[in-house]
């Protein structure tokens, strides 16, 4: 009966311990591959939405993006609708906030 007891004790121990080390639920990135249908950026600058068209599956896709890098090639028109665009954004919480946004052709 001890060894019983021992052995059950020994599995929660080691099923809480591997439980405790293992990695916190992220949010989900998601990686996409599709043409700019639409770029708005806000009145002052500092964001905007752009609409892609998934490749794969054909559906649209809005993405909001606030990093300088990507605003300033918007800005010098190095990119513009009817471009494809490489991104990686996260979906968390409903909002697509760009992780990476890029040309799949480079820039």
């Amino acid at each position: 009966m001890r060894t019983l007891v021992s052995k059950l004790m020994l599995s929660l121990v080691v099923a809480v311990s591997a439980a405790s080390f293992s990695a916190p639920v992220a949010a989900d990135d998601v990686k996409m591959v599709g043409v700019i249908t639409k770029i708005k950026m806000a009145s002052d600058g500092k964001s905007a939405v752009a609409t892609l068209k998934d490749n794969k599956s054909g559906d649209s896709v809005t993405i909001n993006i606030n990093d300088d890098l990507t605003l300033d090639k918007f800005k010098d028109k190095r990119i513009v609708e009817g471009d494809e665009i490489r991104a990686k954004y996260d979906n968390a919480g409903g909002k697509n906030e760009s992780k990476s946004f890029k040309k799949t052709a480079g820039c």
